[in-house]
């Protein structure tokens, strides 16, 4: 017996965001050349994919520097919201004095501390690293605390009735119910990784794609931008499709209950 999906329920998983690329684009380079739009203000596909040929090692090169700094930041944020939200949720009186500074902590405009932290830190990839963990940190917390904490009263009775430890209800029970909304977090966050390494790049250009985009906004070489932009979306999509794989092999049941 497999698991392996059959031809025709396998095609909304992969040829439907496939077609809607491809639509996606035919709709971009209509648009370019049915109202002549130049290059410099909308460059049309076949004007990026040039860029690419032009440049390809240099934007590799930059593709990893800004990819791994936005998988060393996306994983501290994890590690660093999912600890927090097991010790909030596990006593209130803990959440009740750290939450409320933790959110007003995150409604500070983060684009605004990236002055701050060129000071604080430098100009090395530290600061980019730091961006993105303020800005990936509070969505895994919310939303592993709002797993943590639903977990339904039902479930906790039978637990304590089978006589379970405060550790073994957590791991048998508080844990695989909430992990749904911790990968909801997670998913959340991978986006906002990137534009938090983006950020420290155009405001510290020294390196990534986000130091691309700076540097060819001043030398008006708008297809490389948009070069850089495809591959940051192209990033966000692979982090996205790998937590989302990671929740498919980790809570496989939570499409069955949700549905």
């Amino acid at each position: 017996m497999t698991d392996r999906l059959p031809l025709s329920q396998r095609w909304p998983h992969v040829g439907l965001p496939a077609l809607g690329a491809v639509l996606a684009i035919a709709l971009w380079w209509l648009a370019t050349w049915a109202f002549d739009i130049e290059p410099f203000f909308l460059p049309a596909p076949p004007d990026v994919v040039d860029a690419f040929v032009r440049l390809p090692g240099y934007l590799a090169e930059q593709t990893m520097v800004t990819f791994l700094e936005t998988v060393i930041g996306f994983g501290i944020a994890a590690v660093g919201g999912l600890l927090l939200a097991v010790m909030l949720a596990a006593s209130r009186t803990v959440e009740r004095m750290t939450l409320p500074m933790i959110a007003g902590i995150n409604a500070v405009p983060k684009v605004a501390l990236a002055p701050l932290l060129l000071v604080w830190i430098g100009f090395g990839y530290e600061t980019k690293v730091v961006m993105v963990v303020l800005l990936c940190f509070f969505p895994i917390l919310v939303s592993t605390m709002a797993g943590l904490t639903s977990t339904p009263n039902e479930l906790g009775e039978l637990a304590r009735s089978l006589s379970a430890s405060w550790w073994q209800t957590f791991v048998k029970v508080r844990l695989p119910w909430a992990l749904p909304q911790v990968f909801v977090g997670l998913k959340v966050a991978t986006s906002l990784a990137i534009i938090g390494a983006t950020i420290g790049e155009v405001i510290n250009p020294e390196a990534g794609l986000g130091s691309v985009i700076a540097s060819s906004g001043q030398s008006a070489d708008t297809p490389l931008a948009f070069a850089a932009l495809t591959l940051l979306a192209l990033m966000g999509a692979l982090l996205f499709y790998l937590m989302a794989g990671l929740e498919r092999l980790l809570a496989p049941w939570a499409r069955a209950i949700s549905s």
